[in-house]
C-alpha cells in the first residue's frame, strides 16, 4: 500500500496521552518524554506505509518509541555525560572582544610604566597599584608626602600622556588665565 492511510493521523492524535505515558515511563523527564513522542509521531507519518492494517497501532507506536529511546541511550552512553548549559548558573562566560581590548590597554600600559623613570614608576605602583596611602608611601620611599603628592601627579600626568589618554580639562574656564 502506497500513500499515508487516511486514518493514521487521527489514531496518532487519540493515541497521544498513551504514547507520552509511555515515554513518562522510559524518560522519567518531562521534556525528553515530549522529544520521543514528537519523534515517534514524526517517524510514523514518515513510515506510514510499512503498517499494517489489521495489527495493533498502539504495539506498533509503542514499538517506535522503546526504539527511539534505546537509539537515545546509546547515543548518550557513547557520547559521554552532558549538561544544559542553561541550568548551569555558576558558569561564566567572557566576551572575547572585552578581553582582547583589555589585553591590549594592559599591555599598553605596562610598556608606558617601562618607559617611565624610575621614581615616577614606583610612586604609581605604590599609591595606584598597591594602594598606600601617601602617608605610607612617603614612608616607604623616605620623603616627606609633598614629594608623594607632586611625584604621583607628574607620574600621572605621563602615564596618560605614554598612553594617549587626553588630559581632564582645566577645573575652572579661567584657572591657568588666572595664574600666567
Amino acid at each position: 500500500m502506497t500513500g499515508i492511510p487516511n486514518d493514521i493521523g487521527d489514531q496518532l492524535i487519540a493515541f497521544l496521552p498513551n504514547m507520552r505515558r509511555f515515554a513518562m515511563s522510559l524518560a522519567r523527564a518531562p521534556d525528553v518524554a515530549d522529544d520521543l513522542v514528537q519523534q515517534a509521531c514524526e517517524r510514523a507519518l514518515a513510515s506510514a506505509a510499512s503498517f499494517e492494517p489489521g495489527t495493533r497501532f498502539d504495539a506498533w507506536m509503542f514499538r517506535i518509541i522503546r526504539n527511539l529511546w534505546i537509539d537515545r541511550t546509546r547515543r548518550q552512553k557513547t557520547a559521554g555525560p552532558s549538561e544544559d548549559v542553561y541550568e548551569r548558573h555558576d558558569l561564566v562566560g567572557e566576551d572575547g572582544e572585552q578581553v582582547l581590548d583589555a589585553r591590549q590597554a594592559l599591555a599598553s600600559v605596562s610598556e608606558a610604566l617601562d618607559a617611565m623613570p624610575g621614581e615616577q614608576r614606583e610612586i604609581i605602583m605604590l599609591v595606584c597599584v598597591d594602594d598606600l596611602s601617601y602617608k605610607e608611601a612617603a614612608g616607604v620611599l623616605g620623603v616627606p608626602i609633598g614629594t608623594v603628592m607632586s611625584r604621583l601627579a607628574r607620574a600621572r600626568k605621563r602615564l596618560a600622556e605614554l598612553t594617549g589618554i587626553n588630559p581632564a580639562p582645566a577645573r575652572s574656564p579661567g584657572a591657568k588665565e588666572a595664574n600666567p
